[in-house]
């Protein structure tokens, strides 16, 4: 006893600990810390970070570059020349064997380098910020995007939680029902049909009810997956679907006016315009003339032997300094297709953007007459569900007194079922639809 109680008593605060780190979330909860955590939102935050060092290195090739370079020669075996030996006070005719050099030598150079003009390089300057803009908004429409993920998936674990409770509910009504019907026929005043109707019932109950159980696990895990949590954390939903459904629904919404500049697709088309754009100038660019100047220092030593280190040694200095112009001439109209191309390009995407537009109007007008749909059908079926219950009561009450059979209560309890559940499923609906709504209103 005494080493029980020992036991529980160096658990507890382990369990403790525990409970402290199992994570709750209501929606909004969930959605703040999903565009922190989401994988998909992390790797939107690094490609704007990887947008703005692309923005650097583009401007860096305009600066001024230095690049050092160094050259050791060992002659294994030098070259031998032959002079003619009157040079020498020879005689004529003859000529002597003379090695030129010392065996080795070291060049040492430093070279800066300064573009002075180049057309691809002030369109490439331009591209960046395109670019970069293009990343920031790629980061809004991922955010959009795991804010409907999440609503989703967060609906969807409170649907799979309802389902199992309702469907537990059920079972339990269906086995009192079964239970009190074999009584009845055990004792001679009731037929064998009735247990097989019921048996049936219950049957399909208990196969909906596993599945539900089942659902219920694997919506969680996808919530911990869209969340950027392990998949097997035991998250804790703090919201109910009821109240939850209550506060999507917003009628004001449908009223909102459509601001199409606000749409993240519309911006993203609006990039797509501005890049075909630079890109043709680029192709046109490339038909003008570079220039890039350039100085360089250098020195050079010879030696017998490896001494080129040592503080004595002599060294040959040298410099230079140049410019490189380069003048496109003729490209077997190469860079004339390129620009063409460019051109079609650009006209492909003045056509995509103008039929974004009218494809952002279309899915604005559908989303609002899908979220009206969505509260109307929710409305529908929660009258719907309390005539069921209704009449499922009913139908128990004249089975219990021999005025329903049991086809009939099978019938009734089989409608309930399914009214529960499009009542279950209609209240998702209307938290999608209004973030799908509101998506397009980028609000």
């Amino acid at each position: 006893m005494r080493k029980t109680l020992i036991s529980l008593l160096l658990i507890l605060p382990w369990l403790a600990s525990a409970q402290d780190t199992i994570p709750s979330f209501s929606l909004n909860e969930a959605i703040t810390y999903a565009l922190e955590h989401n994988y998909s939102a992390l790797n939107a935050d690094r490609d704007i970070l990887d947008a703005e060092k692309q923005k650097w290195e583009t401007i860096a090739t305009g600066l001024p570059q230095i690049n050092g370079g160094v050259s050791y020669q060992n002659q294994l075996k030098q070259p031998v020349s032959q002079i003619p030996a009157d040079f020498f006070g020879g005689e004529n005719g003859d000529f002597v064997e003379v090695v030129f050099g010392q065996p080795q030598s070291m060049t040492a150079t430093a070279t800066l380098t300064q573009q002075i003009f180049d057309g691809s390089y002030i369109v490439g300057v331009q591209a960046t910020k395109t670019f970069l803009e293009y990343s920031q908004n790629n980061k809004e429409k991922t955010e959009l995007d795991v804010r409907k993920s999440v609503v989703e998936a967060y609906g969807n674990v409170l649907l799979a939680q309802q389902s199992v409770l309702i469907s537990e509910r059920n079972k339990a009504t269906l086995e009192e029902n079964l239970y009190e019907t074999k009584l009845t026929y055990e004792n001679g005043l009731g037929d064998e049909e009735s247990v097989d109707q019921l048996q049936i019932t219950l049957s399909s109950v208990d196969n909906y009810l596993k599945n539900a159980r089942r659902m219920e696990e694997i919506t969680l895990q996808m919530l911990n997956l869209v969340l950027g949590l392990p998949i097997e954390t035991p998250t804790v939903l703090t919201e109910n679907l009821d109240d939850l459904t209550q506060e999507k629904i917003d009628l004001g919404l449908l009223d909102e006016e459509f601001n199409i500049e606000k749409n993240v697709d519309y911006k993203m088309a609006v990039n797509l315009n501005e890049q075909r754009f630079l890109e043709l100038k680029l192709a046109k660019s490339r038909a003008l003339p570079t220039l890039n100047a350039f100085v360089n220092y250098g020195g050079n030593s010879f030696s017998d032997r490896f001494n080129f280190l040592s503080s004595g040694q002599q060294w040959f200095g040298s410099s230079i300094l140049g410019v490189d112009l380069n003048i496109p001439i003729f490209s077997s109209l190469g860079r004339s297709a390129s620009t063409q191309r460019a051109k079609i390009a650009l006209e492909k995407a003045k056509t995509q953007f103008t039929e974004t537009q009218a494809q952002l109007r279309l899915q604005w007008k559908r989303a609002k007459s899908d979220y009206t749909l969505a509260i109307e059908e929710y409305s529908t079926s929660k009258d719907n569900l309390e005539l069921a219950e209704r009449i499922e009561k009913k139908n128990q009450i004249k089975y219990s007194e021999g005025l329903a059979t049991s086809f009939e209560l099978r019938q009734a309890q089989t409608q309930l079922y399914t009214t529960q559940q499009e009542y279950l499923q209609s209240m998702v609906d209307v938290i999608n639809r209004k973030t799908e709504l509101e998506n397009i209103l980028n609000q």
